[in-house]
């Protein structure tokens, strides 16, 4: 930290309280936004944190003025917070900000019209970002991380402030969207159910009024919650709006929305292009997508295993294990496209032993009552058409679509 005078110390607290009352005044938001954006590490942000932290004394220069100590409640906490966070004081800056959070609330709330919903925005994303910070800090020092709960609380709060009629009620997706990072990054992702509701159901939004950005990140959060259901209809409509209106210039997030819609789209029986696994560097799907192609089960369990803790993180190790029906299916059908090539009177007519034999030589060892079991279950779960001669250890196929496809359904339906 470059030494910092007195004197200008005190201009600089100075200028940034004028910059803050007049961003008010004027219901200038960008400006707002920028002189609450720490997680930025703007230069002009540090300079004042360095400026707080010599002067010691920035509160009697508020209540030195009435157009300062309107909002000295607001600044005094904003001014301890900063002063933490710029020494790595991360939990005491929490708590600082915490304080200012829900004094810029109430301030808020009183503002008649939305102009400072952006600077708002502001706010409950760094409650978030900070909150994440002051609980890796407690973890490091032997205790337990609470602030990132405490944030989402508050948060919860700013959303019943946006929950009404008029213009303000726009920003309540942002506010749940940062929810739902709360909640996810908590593992506590039952308690999106209140807030889905609240959006779906309430009769004062229009989702269409809401801006895409949010509208995008909300589809990609109840998207992934639809994959832990296995509502895969339901995943691959929310997850498919999230891509298609992702703006294409944000690859990182395109990526993020791939990792989930992938699996979904796999389990409807839709297989991904080589070029966008490649394009956006999904390589962990690449294995999977080739099991599936070539029925090749030893492949799978290899990519399911390889990428096994990235597939566990992610949640969707239990959806991708699943495909092993689509792939036994897949299989089943090459055997019976070889048996018809050599033998077309018998071709619908598989004996058990031949498809245990494709399954040794894929390093699968079974016996005929796990074979027999296997097809048991592709009947009933439609993958395949026919029925299973016990006697005789023979599939009998359907003459007519003997391997139905998925059609975008999920395996069963």
């Amino acid at each position: 930290m470059a030494y910092v005078s007195m004197g200008e110390a005190h201009r600089r607290i100075t200028e940034y309280l004028n910059r803050f009352c007049d961003a008010v005044s004027y219901q200038d938001s960008s400006t707002l936004c920028r002189l609450l954006s720490f997680s930025s590490n703007s230069p002009p942000l540090l300079s004042l944190a360095d400026a707080l932290n010599v002067f010691q004394d920035a509160s009697s220069l508020i209540r030195q003025s009435d157009k300062f100590s309107e909002y000295g409640e607001i600044l005094a906490h904003l001014f301890r917070s900063l002063q933490s966070y710029r020494v790595g004081n991360l939990v005491e800056a929490y708590l600082a900000f915490e304080k200012f959070a829900n004094a810029f609330v109430q301030e808020f709330r009183n503002w008649e019209s939305a102009w400072a919903l952006e600077a708002l925005y502001v706010v409950c994303y760094e409650i978030r970002v900070l909150a994440e910070k002051a609980d890796k800090e407690l973890t490091s020092n032997g205790k337990s991380p609470e602030k990132l709960k405490a944030a989402g609380s508050l948060l919860m709060k700013v959303f019943g402030v946006l929950a009404g009629k008029g213009p303000k009620r726009v920003g309540a997706l942002y506010v749940t969207c940062q929810l739902f990072k709360t909640y996810f990054k908590l593992g506590t992702v039952n308690l999106c159910r209140s807030v889905i509701r609240s959006i779906e159901t309430a009769r004062i939004f229009d989702f269409e009024e809401f801006p895409r950005r949010d509208k995008v990140t909300y589809m990609y959060y109840t998207g992934r919650l639809e994959v832990f259901n296995e509502n895969f209809p339901a995943a691959d409509t929310k997850l498919s709006y999230a891509l298609q209106y992702c703006n294409p210039k944000r690859e990182r997030n395109i990526r993020m929305i791939l990792k989930y819609l992938i699996p979904v789209k796999l389990s409807i029986g839709i297989i991904p292009k080589d070029e966008l696994l490649q394009k956006y560097n999904l390589h962990e799907y690449t294995k999977i997508v080739e099991a599936l192609r070539k029925g090749d089960l030893r492949l799978l369990r290899h990519a399911l295993q390889e990428h096994e803790d990235r597939f566990l993180r992610s949640g969707v190790y239990l959806v991708l294990e699943k495909l092993e029906l689509q792939v036994y299916q897949r299989l089943m059908k090459k055997i019976y496209i070889i048996q018809k090539q050599s033998d077309p009177a018998r071709a619908h007519q598989l004996k058990l032993e031949v498809i245990a034999k494709a399954l040794r030589w894929l390093e699968m060892d079974m016996d005929l009552d796990e074979v027999e079991c296997i097809m048991t279950i592709l009947i009933y779960k439609n993958l395949v058409k026919g029925y299973l001669a016990h006697k005789s250890k023979v599939v009998v196929l359907s003459k007519q679509d003997p391997f139905p496809k998925l059609n975008g359904k999920p395996v069963g339906s």
